[in-house]
């Protein structure tokens, strides 16, 4: 039997949410806000974010007035996001891995949400449904962590207290993944995580859009879109069509 992915677990326990509550909603904002004005999307556009998590991305990019749907593995955070839904506003599960039925303008991968799997052809896998979830002259923007800046300064322990939980880190660069192990105790038992995701830099990622068919239209290294350097960037910001 298949073991589940770590992902599953995880992103479907409370205790994802309470470790990542602080995550700076003004941040997300302002690139969600230099994202679409950069790309210029009229407000016809309809935005597929995924995954969406509890939707934090969406509802902002709803209220900014475009059209959004959001889906995500974790039922619990689609549940909890499906309270914003409006009409122009809609949620469902969906497993990056299955194609979609519909097209859409723009397909946003945000915040470190790739590069989750063993095998290269799975991440491949996800880039050609997206590519082929995408209208004619749709936009892809992709953004994830800069992993050589991450390998440059790695934090290999951290202790950090959230709502009276203790959580301990230890990250590490083994096997082409990097490695996030989270420990803590709560409610009367120890729990153990691991976050794993592919070392995947400028030159990887290109490689990977190159084989689906995508071309790379701009590389951004922050919220603010300044341009990408791989040494000091915060980011890894692909827009491919």
């Amino acid at each position: 039997m298949k073991t589940k992915d770590w992902f599953t677990d995880w992103f479907n326990t409370p205790y994802y949410h309470t470790l990542y509550k602080e995550r700076n909603d003004d941040e997300a904002q302002l690139f969600m806000k230099n994202i679409t004005s950069f790309l210029n999307l009229p407000k016809s556009t309809h935005i597929l974010d995924l995954p969406c998590g509890k939707g934090r991305h969406s509802v902002f990019l709803n209220s900014l007035g475009y059209k959004v749907t959001g889906g995500d593995l974790a039922a619990n955070s689609i549940k909890s996001a499906k309270k914003f839904e409006n009409h122009t506003l809609k949620f469902k599960v969906h497993d990056m891995r299955e194609p979609f039925n519909n097209k859409y303008d723009a397909i946003f991968n945000l915040f470190t949400s790739f590069g989750y799997f063993e095998d290269d052809k799975e991440d491949i896998l996800i880039l050609q449904n997206i590519k082929n979830g995408l209208n004619k002259d749709g936009f892809f923007v992709f953004d994830f962590l800069n992993a050589e800046k991450v390998k440059l300064n790695l934090v290999t322990k951290e202790t950090k207290t959230v709502d009276a939980i203790t959580f301990n880190i230890k990250r590490e660069i083994k096997d082409g993944f990097i490695l996030k192990h989270i420990s803590f105790f709560t409610d009367g038992k120890n729990h153990c995580y691991t976050e794993k995701v592919k070392y995947l830099d400028l030159e990887k990622m290109t490689s990977f859009f190159k084989k689906v068919g995508f071309t790379i239209t701009k590389v951004f290294g922050n919220y603010n879109l300044d341009n990408f350097d791989s040494k000091t960037s915060d980011r890894l910001i692909i827009i491919a069509k």
